[in-house]
């Protein structure tokens, strides 16, 4: 497990000056299938860093951007944020390195995925279109101009909560247009989740945490391993050409 930089990349293609990322390496001696991970608004953190290592230990090279390299999350949210509504930006120009670094390296096979969380999981929908193998998208929200924005998307898997209310109607919402525009897709709804039910500690300042959990908002044990095992069956199938079971 180890940091990368990718700023040069990143400011030879017109991304930030400053771009890095976690990471997270199988054991063994390789090549893997690799997975382009995208954070939650509050960042690079160590509940992500575990992200990673999970998909990591399920045979997956795994890369996790940060999309606040350039001056940390108080300077790079707004703008980032900014861009995910926008469908275009710097911060897609960092994704487009970060895949494109991850794809061609020597531990690599080639075969892509993007995952994504809350913010990163609104990442993960817009770019599941641009050169992925497969998406995962977890608690993410839908983008306006949702079946022009999905047109030529991978197959994808999603996850959400019953209890987020946030994103009430999403998932729904997500598969009629996955199915009008004949992707394949397994999406579902958890009744007793909430936003952000995949991250086993509570995230986010103190103070605000009491708050989040009226509003939906925190890890749910009891459907995290289905929808991780959903996430893995997904990928195996379409990285790793292995029917692991419905996702």
């Amino acid at each position: 497990m180890t940091n990368v930089d990718l700023s040069a990349q990143s400011a030879a293609s017109g991304g930030s000056p400053s771009l890095g990322g976690y990471l997270a390496t199988p054991s063994g001696p390789g090549p893997f299938p690799a997975v382009l991970m995208i954070h939650e608004a509050f960042g690079l953190n160590e509940l992500v860093r575990g992200h990673a290592d999970r998909l990591a230990r399920a045979g997956y090279l795994t890369l996790a951007v940060d999309l606040f390299s350039d001056g940390g999350p108080r300077r790079c949210l707004v703008s980032t944020m900014r861009s995910m509504l926008r469908g275009n930006g710097r911060a897609f120009t960092d994704l487009a390195t970060a895949r494109t670094w991850l794809a061609t390296s020597p531990l690599s096979t080639g075969k892509t995925g993007v995952i994504g969380f809350c913010m990163g999981g609104g990442f993960a929908l817009l770019v599941a279109r641009d050169g992925c193998d497969a998406a995962s998208v977890n608690y993410g929200r839908l983008p306006g101009n949702l079946e022009e924005a999905l047109r030529g998307a991978c197959p994808i898997v999603a996850n959400f909560g019953g209890r987020d209310l946030t994103l009430k109607g999403a998932a729904g919402k997500l598969e009629t247009a996955l199915d009008n525009l004949g992707i394949e897709n397994s999406v579902k709804e958890f009744p007793t989740a909430g936003h952000a039910f995949l991250n086993e500690t509570d995230v986010g300042p103190a103070v605000f945490r009491p708050l989040m959990r009226v509003m939906g908002i925190g890890p749910d044990p009891e459907s995290s391993p289905e929808a991780w095992q959903r996430i893995e069956n997904h990928f195996a199938r379409y990285l790793k050409g292995v029917d692991a079971g419905r996702s």
